[in-house]
């Protein structure tokens, strides 16, 4: 029965269903899993690079203005990041239409965007998508982490339909369902930066796919707030995130070390 309405964006099924709008979702749930952790001091976000090989040349991402490779977690404003999942090329042109509509937004306000403003204008693009013929939905989710003076740190997530929402904690990509249980498992309220770090790392650990972690299958993130209460983006280069897997103990082993062993 299905194949008769997947076909177009625009026509429900007989159940209600729109089925690209599924399909879109289901293409999501095989890319590289984002994690996102909310505290009071800041916004922790980590996600899996899925594009990797000896021969793939880094040395942009290692040397490039903000240390970001391009592929995962992308500086959408000065208080925002985003990290996506999906689709690499529908990313790219989300994350040039929200960084217009932040630098629009900045041009006439002179004041940085509400976090949950950028979500909403990118979220209305995407239902656009799902209703129009001709088109197809964006195949990207994306996770927002902001700062704003009205709600102070946030964490938004959207999906294909168009649909947004808050969390404390979340994931999205392959794994989430496992990521979810143990992000529900182990977040607290009151939770510091510092332990969101290590939090984000554990969780990274266990429901990548591959068995190590490393700075070349790993983007890592933080939004905090600098000394004049400003949000401050920083988005890791790769010897910061190997630094940062050494200091919990859950950098890759060296392979001749581990011969000699």
């Amino acid at each position: 029965m299905a194949r008769r309405y997947d076909s177009r964006t625009t026509i429900f099924s007989p159940e209600g269903r729109l089925y690209q709008i599924e399909y879109a979702m289901e293409a999501i749930s095989h890319a590289g899993t984002v994690l996102g952790v909310l505290t009071k001091e800041g916004i922790v976000l980590a996600a899996e690079k899925k594009v990797t090989g000896k021969l793939l040349d880094l040395s942009s991402a290692k040397e490039g203005g903000y240390g970001g490779s391009g592929e995962k977690i992308f500086l959408l404003n000065s208080n925002v990041v985003g990290g996506v999942a999906g689709v690499t090329a529908d990313a790219n042109s989300l994350v040039n239409y929200a960084r217009q509509a932040a630098q629009q937004h900045l041009f006439s306000y002179n004041e940085d965007i509400p976090v949950e403003q950028l979500a909403q204008r990118l979220c209305d693009l995407k239902q656009g998508y799902t209703q129009y013929g001709g088109l197809r939905p964006f195949g990207v989710s994306l996770l927002y982490a902001g700062y704003d003076v009205h709600y102070r740190f946030q964490l938004y997530h959207s999906d294909p339909s168009g649909n947004y929402s808050g969390w404390k904690a979340t994931s999205i990509g392959a794994n989430n369902g496992t990521a979810q249980s143990l992000l529900k498992q182990e977040y607290k309220d009151d939770i510091s930066l510092e332990d969101a770090i290590a939090l984000v790392l554990k969780v990274m650990s266990k429901t990548m796919d591959s068995t190590t972690l490393g700075s070349e299958k790993l983007e890592f993130a933080t939004l905090t707030l600098d000394s004049e209460q400003q949000p401050k983006a920083k988005i890791y280069r790769a010897s910061e995130i190997d630094a940062l897997l050494k200091k919990h103990d859950l950098a890759k082993k060296d392979e001749d070390t581990e011969m000699k062993s």
